[in-house]
């Protein structure tokens, strides 16, 4: 009766010594291994030497003899995870001895972290380990309320091999959400266990959002400065009930800082300040609408490009870009200057800047052409009309003075030796169109002054 008592209070004793986290008792009959190792399997433990042929198998399969040497004694060699299992020995055909080999590594401490997608969600704890835990590796999450004095419950946590996480699942009632609680993870196999630090946490302090998706990033009509990015609520936030406001970062391919614009309420946002002609990597994320938790991770990358005209070719701006920002809009209206310069929509998309290079029509050359041509001609026309009047005019002086001073020939008896027909009164007047005369008569058909100018 003593002798019981004495061993169930060392069962206790031991059992409190272990801790929340023990190490897992093992089966007989197994050999444990840690991985890389060379391990030797004997088949006989008492006769040294077997009485007939020697075989054997593992988990009834035979044993390849590429990794192995075969004998009275197996040795393996460099053994690893896939090693592990029954071997079998066959002396003659008949079973003479099994042993389980267990190839472990001790467990690394675990550092795990809890996050919780949404007000409506669990909470799920995380690790990753390190290195590719052993298929007997098991995790477990100890919760428990803080500062009360209840036993810890005990939530089992599942390894994913696609994300090699182990995850673990709280489920926490609406009405504790502000609740803190006491958790911690236990990581136990064949050789040995380990347990994390505590932690206190809440359900509204481990509050994460996913990211959201479906980035957009397109660019705006007529204005070569500004984009349109446009996203939606990740599946696992309902914002019927909770809303989330976000942040977004955007940068131009070639430049390495980011631009951040904070606090949106909405799930769209007009980019006012972007590189012309330069392609723009986008990305957004997530808070509580009242702060509660922490942003969630950066979406995947948007790419989008400025609108281009695509009437000329795009205006390169070097390595650097001059731009103003949405607030200086008013000056493309008094300011006609390169469309890269300002963020306007739909004034001064047509200037040319540097480098531009702009598609006339044809039409428009000839009309230019024709008109510069008749006014060349009407020009040289009233410059003519006004020399030939000018012509004239002293020309009629001229005539008048040589009249005057023709004199008359005076008056006066015939000689008596001259007969009176030989002496004529006056002078004969020179003959219209007679060359040196001065005079072209009443008409010169020649000069055309005559049919244009009125007299």
């Amino acid at each position: 009766m003593w002798a019981l008592r004495a061993a169930g209070l060392l069962g206790l004793l031991l059992a409190a010594a272990a801790g929340p986290c023990p190490r897992p008792a093992l089966p007989p009959d197994t050999v444990l291994s840690t991985v890389g190792a060379n391990v030797t399997l004997p088949c006989l433990q008492w006769q040294p030497e077997p009485n007939g042929p020697v075989s054997w198998k593992l988990e009834n399969q035979a044993v390849s003899s590429e990794r192995a040497v075969l004998g009275a004694s197996l040795l393996l060699r460099l053994v690893q995870y896939d090693d592990s299992g029954r071997y079998s020995c066959y002396v003659g055909g008949c079973l003479v001895r099994s042993l389980r080999l267990l190839v472990e590594e001790p467990p690394e401490p675990p550092g795990f972290s809890c996050y919780r997608r949404s007000h409506v969600k669990d909470i799920l704890c995380e690790w990753q380990p390190q290195r590719r835990p052993s298929p007997r590796t098991r995790a477990v999450l100890w919760v428990k309320r803080w500062l009360t004095g209840e036993n810890a419950t005990e939530q089992r946590c599942r390894y994913f091999p696609k994300v090699e996480k182990f995850t673990c699942r709280v489920t926490v009632p609406p009405s504790e959400d502000d609740t803190f609680l006491l958790v911690s993870m236990c990581i136990s196999n064949g050789a040995g266990s380990a347990v994390s630090k505590d932690q206190v946490i809440s359900a509204n302090r481990v509050l994460k959002p996913d990211p959201p998706v479906n980035v957009l990033v397109d660019p705006v009509e007529s204005a070569p400065q500004k984009l349109r990015v446009n996203w939606t609520y990740p599946p696992s936030w309902d914002p019927r009930f909770y809303r989330l406001h976000f942040q977004v970062r955007y940068r131009a391919e070639r430049s390495q800082s980011y631009t951040e614009i904070d606090q949106l309420r909405e799930t769209s946002l007009v980019i006012h300040d972007a590189w012309h002609g330069a392609r723009h990597r986008v990305q957004v994320r997530g808070l509580e609408e009242f702060g509660h938790g922490s942003w969630s991770e950066w979406s995947q990358e948007a790419v989008g490009t400025p609108w281009a005209d695509p009437n000329g070719l795009e205006w390169q701006t070097g390595s650097y870009s001059s731009q103003f920002p949405s607030d200086y809009d008013f000056y493309s209206e008094t300011f006609t200057g390169p469309p890269g310069l300002y963020d306007t929509e739909g004034a001064n998309v047509g200037g040319l800047g540097v480098g531009d290079h702009s598609t006339v029509p044809l039409y428009t050359f000839l009309v230019t052409g024709g008109s510069l041509f008749l006014g060349t001609g009407l020009l040289a026309g009233i410059v003519l009309r006004y020399k030939k009047k000018w012509r004239r005019g002293s020309l009629g002086q001229g005539k008048a003075s040589a009249v005057v001073q023709h004199p008359l020939v005076p008056l006066a008896p015939p000689s008596p030796t001259s007969p009176l027909s030989e002496a004529p009164l006056l002078s004969p007047p020179a003959s219209p169109g007679t060359p040196g005369s001065g005079d072209f008569g009443p008409f010169d058909v020649t000069n055309m002054d005559y049919l244009l100018v009125p007299q």
